[in-house]
């Protein structure tokens, strides 16, 4: 024996079982996956919400430059549209159908308030 480390005099080195158990490691692996997941997942819904209403808004005021006598818009998300993958907007006509105007992109912009058309009355 050496007496070069005195504390480790009557140390066995380790060869039992793992510290951790198996049942462990996974509930460990379970509570790391919903908290990353519940961090993320609000992120991604606020994302998406104000691209789905920023695409509504300007999907409105591209169809009342477009035609200001039209019964409304619709936005739609398309991975194949006239524009890629993004957001589209449609003229709702009952008569033909709806009508493509604008591709508005992955990321629409919704306009300012000032720059709203004025109506033709």
């Amino acid at each position: 024996m050496s007496n070069e480390n005195p504390e480790l005099a009557g140390y066995e080195p380790y060869a039992g079982k793992p510290l951790r158990s198996r049942r462990l490691m996974w509930v460990m692996r379970l509570i790391v996956i919903v908290g990353v997941v519940s961090l993320v997942l609000p992120g991604i819904y606020t994302t998406v919400s104000v691209g789905a209403s920023n695409a509504e808004r300007a999907c409105a005021f591209r169809v009342a430059q477009a035609d200001p006598s039209t019964a409304g818009s619709e936005a739609r998300f398309e991975v194949f549209g006239p524009g890629g993958l993004g957001y589209e907007c449609y003229l709702l006509d009952p008569f033909n159908g709806d009508q493509h105007v604008y591709s508005l992109g992955l990321i629409p912009v919704a306009p300012r308030g000032d720059t709203v058309p004025a109506s033709n009355l």
